[in-house]
């Protein structure tokens, strides 16, 4: 095989590898029920006048599955803390008792698990598109190599579309057993 085509095989593979672990980490921001101091990874805090993550103000964990423990370093950042998980629109209630915040995560209604499951296709949906974005960057820097012959080119696309084609798989794969999780009651 020739090593420019290797080298794009390879390239292109590593495109859906970032694919994958993009649709992952999307996956464990989608909570199906049960508390996930990853619930809380994307709430920025007010830190003396800059927008600082959560988990660089505080210790964030869950003492059960359906409690989440927000601990501040300086007590002073409790308001802060509280308010901008209420800002954050992931529909939780904080209640501080002086020392810490504390949210209690309530079990999904039936509404509420659809549309988290309509969520984990659009997030897979995403991800099947940047892998055929791939394959289609692959297909084309194959075309464009003048010293390699049409067969190697054809056989090289017919690789691509095997890749496109196991990843597209996996990540189905990976929905359904999301989608499971979500509706499990």
């Amino acid at each position: 095989m020739n090593e420019d085509i290797k080298f794009i095989l390879d390239a292109s593979k590593e495109s859906m590898d970032h694919a994958m672990m993009h649709l992952d980490k999307a996956f464990i921001k989608i909570r199906a029920g049960k508390a996930s101091p990853v619930m809380l990874s994307n709430v920025m805090v007010d830190y003396y006048g800059s927008q600082t993550p959560l988990s660089q103000v505080a210790n964030v964990n869950t003492p059960d599955a359906r409690t989440i423990a927000v601990q501040p370093w300086e007590k002073s950042m409790i308001q802060e803390i509280e308010k901008a998980i209420m800002n954050s629109n992931l529909g939780f209630n904080p209640m501080n008792n002086g020392e810490m915040v504390i949210i209690n995560v309530p079990p999904l209604t039936e509404e509420r698990r659809i549309e988290l499951v309509k969520q984990a296709k659009a997030e897979s949906e995403d991800a099947k598109v940047s892998v055929r974005n791939a394959r289609q960057d692959a297909n084309k820097e194959i075309r464009t190599l003048d010293d390699v012959s049409e067969d190697l080119q054809k056989n090289a696309e017919f690789d691509i579309q095997n890749l496109t084609d196991a990843y597209i798989k996996r990540i189905d794969s990976v929905l359904d057993v999301k989608e499971v999780e979500i509706m499990k009651v």
